[in-house]
């Protein structure tokens, strides 16, 4: 399962996801890509279910660049817990992903087999996504 090594502070806020992504809007390595269009919170086995599905259709004839990675703790208090008694223990690791950040990317297969890949890995996700290629994004800006 995806985490870091080490993190500064065991506990961190929630935080909020409105607005757009402020990096990762452009394809960077592969020449299509998996972008969000809506903000969502990847949790590890999301994103680990994604990178299964979408090696098992690459085989090896392509490869995959994942630009998100589940860096924020969640933490919950045990069942029945009353109120109070400061923040719970963290229990996983998420990813915040915001509106129009790309998520994964592919390089070295047909655009159609890049599409299929795509449409079933967007199944896992708990957000809505479009496919992109590289030269849509660039003439864009």
């Amino acid at each position: 399962m995806l985490m870091p090594k080490k993190t500064k502070y065991r506990k961190v806020q929630k935080g909020r996801l409105k607005g757009r992504s402020k990096g990762a809007r452009e394809i960077a390595f592969g020449e299509y890509g998996l972008q969000a269009v809506e903000s969502a919170r990847l949790t590890a086995q999301v994103i680990e279910a994604v990178r299964i599905t979408i090696s098992r259709g690459l085989q090896k004839t392509g490869k995959l660049y994942l630009r998100v990675f589940p860096d924020k703790p969640v933490t919950k208090k045990p069942a029945e817990t009353r109120m109070g008694k400061g923040k719970g223990n963290p229990e996983f690791w998420v990813a915040a992903v915001k509106r129009e950040r790309i998520m994964f990317e592919i390089q070295g297969l047909p655009e159609q087999d890049a599409k299929e890949l795509f449409r079933l890995a967007s199944y896992k996700l708990p957000m809505k996504t479009k496919f992109v290629r590289k030269t849509d994004i660039n003439e864009n800006k």
